[in-house]
C-alpha cells in the first residue's frame, strides 16, 4: 500500500509535459555512418535505413507509450496501469521487433540486459545493431527509453551508462536459479530447459 501511495504522490507531484519532438535528419545521418563503421560488409543502404527506423521507430513509440514524463516516472505510470507501456523492455523488444521486419543480409539484431543481478540499480533492456556475425558487444546500443523516447545511441563497449550482457544469457540465469535445474543456451540463442524450449519476451 505505501508503494501505490508513494507512486501516485510521484505521479501527482510531476507535471505532464509535451512529448519527444521527431527526430533530426542530421541524427539519424551520424547514426547511419556510426553503423556503416560497424565493418566493410556492411551495406551502406542497410545501415541508412536501420538509422532511420531506429530514430522514427523510437518517435512513434513514444506517441504510442504517451511518453510525457522522464523514463523514471513513466515506468511508475505503467506499473500503476496509468500508461499502456513503456518499459524498458517494451522499448527493446518493440525496436527490435521492427527492425527484423527488415530482413537485414549484413546486420544481425541482438538484445542485452544491464544491473540484472545489481540490488542496488534497476534493470535495464536494449536492442544492439552489429554487422552480421558479429558478437553484440561489438555492435550499437539503441537506446530510447533512457531519455524518454529521444533515441542513445552508442557503441556497446563505450556506453558508460550501463555494462551491457546478451539477454538469453541473463534469462537461462534466472531460469536456473528459480527451476533448480540446468538451462542450456543453444549456438542458435535459444534457452532450452530439460530439452523444451523457454520463450524470453
Amino acid at each position: 500500500m505505501r508503494r501505490v501511495f508513494w507512486g501516485l504522490a510521484l505521479v501527482v507531484l510531476t507535471g505532464c509535459g509535451a512529448p519527444p519532438p521527431p527526430p533530426q535528419d542530421g541524427d539519424i545521418t551520424r547514426l547511419a555512418a556510426a553503423i556503416r563503421a560497424l565493418g566493410p560488409e556492411v551495406d551502406p543502404n542497410e545501415a541508412s535505413r536501420a538509422a532511420r527506423i531506429s530514430y522514427e521507430y523510437s518517435h512513434q513509440l513514444a506517441l504510442d507509450y504517451e511518453i510525457t514524463d522522464p523514463p523514471i516516472v513513466h515506468n511508475t505510470k505503467v506499473n500503476l496501469g496509468l500508461k499502456p507501456r513503456g518499459l524498458c523492455w517494451h522499448w527493446a523488444r518493440d525496436m527490435e521487433d521492427r527492425l527484423k521486419q527488415e530482413n537485414f543480409q549484413t546486420l544481425d539484431l541482438h538484445r542485452a540486459v544491464a544491473n540484472a543481478e545489481n540490488a542496488f540499480r534497476l534493470e535495464h533492456s536494449t536492442a544492439i545493431v552489429s554487422a552480421k556475425g558479429d558478437a553484440f558487444d561489438q555492435g550499437v546500443v539503441l537506446d530510447p527509453w533512457r531519455r524518454g523516447g529521444r533515441l542513445t545511441w552508442v557503441a556497446v563497449g563505450e556506453d558508460r551508462a550501463y555494462k551491457w550482457e546478451p539477454r538469453n544469457e541473463v534469462v537461462a540465469r534466472a531460469l536456473e536459479r528459480k527451476h533448480g535445474q540446468i538451462v542450456t543456451l543453444t549456438d542458435d540463442d535459444r534457452i532450452l530447459i530439460g530439452g523444451l524450449e523457454f520463450a524470453a519476451q
